[in-house]
């Protein structure tokens, strides 16, 4: 029997920063299109509480996904011990809100390794392994600010840039070994990163100004975008960066 094109039955994903917000609701997301799912963090009782929600069928990996050993470590020994990842989520990332003029070095190197480094560690590591098996789903998370800048968040807004770039030097050089690396770049939702923004009226009452949608995202609002990156149904889509934000990008 065809495999449906969205079906993600017998496929194995990992989902970093994935113990609660959008890489939770991602990972519920691909469970109940049939994925199998690896839920990482660095926190092992967070990480566990989550998976206990999501089924017994969860495993969970516990590394930072900066620290670029670690990462290939924990990557090489599940897929000798456990079995293939097929497809990745790197979603695990941070923000940092100072005008830039005033914005610390340190806040500045901590948000390069957290929103590219990140993406550049687990990739690399679990690409190789796909590469050997001449298939393979990436999906990076990036944001609106990979093409939008805002008052106070210029260095995130760099590093989501560069997400959007290594999405595309990913599928340059990894297409030919059958992997079709893409990315997701969410508008504004309502999840624990934004937390801030979402309990400012003023913000809220602007945004809702600014998106044609009227109103924040929801977490759920980006699972169907991660499932067709994820499955047969985006087989010759790559290098793509794919919007899911109420339309504040396409309009002024």
């Amino acid at each position: 029997m065809r495999r449906g094109l969205f079906d993600l039955t017998g496929r194995r994903a990992l989902v970093t920063g994935s113990s609660q917000g959008i890489g939770f609701a991602l990972a519920r997301g691909l469970a109940e299109a049939g994925a199998e799912i690896v839920l990482n963090g660095r926190n092992a009782e967070k990480l566990a509480e989550a998976a206990e929600e999501l089924g017994p069928k969860t495993h969970q990996l516990v590394f930072d996904a900066t620290d670029h050993d670690t990462v290939r470590r924990a990557v090489d020994g599940f897929e000798t011990e456990t079995g293939a990842i097929d497809i990745l989520v790197n979603n695990a990332g941070m923000q940092h809100r100072t005008p830039l003029e005033d914005f610390p070095a340190d806040a500045f190197e901590r948000l390069m390794r957290t929103n590219v480094s990140s993406i550049f560690n687990v990739g690399q590591a679990v690409a190789r392994h796909m590469i050997g098996r001449g298939a393979g789903k990436i999906i990076n998370i990036a944001s609106v600010q990979t093409a939008l800048a805002r008052p106070g968040i210029a260095p995130y807004t760099a590093t989501k840039g560069a997400v959007g770039n290594l999405t595309k030097g990913m599928a340059t050089d990894w297409a030919k070994h059958g992997l079709q690396c893409n990315a997701i770049a969410p508008g504004y939702f309502d999840t624990p990163l934004n937390a801030a923004l979402v309990a400012d009226p003023a913000f809220s009452a602007w945004l809702e100004k600014r998106t044609p949608a009227g109103r924040w995202g929801k977490v759920e609002e980006l699972v169907g975008a991660c499932i067709f990156l994820s499955s047969d149904a985006s087989s010759f889509v790559n290098g793509h960066v794919l919007y899911v934000d109420g339309g504040i990008t396409a309009s002024l």
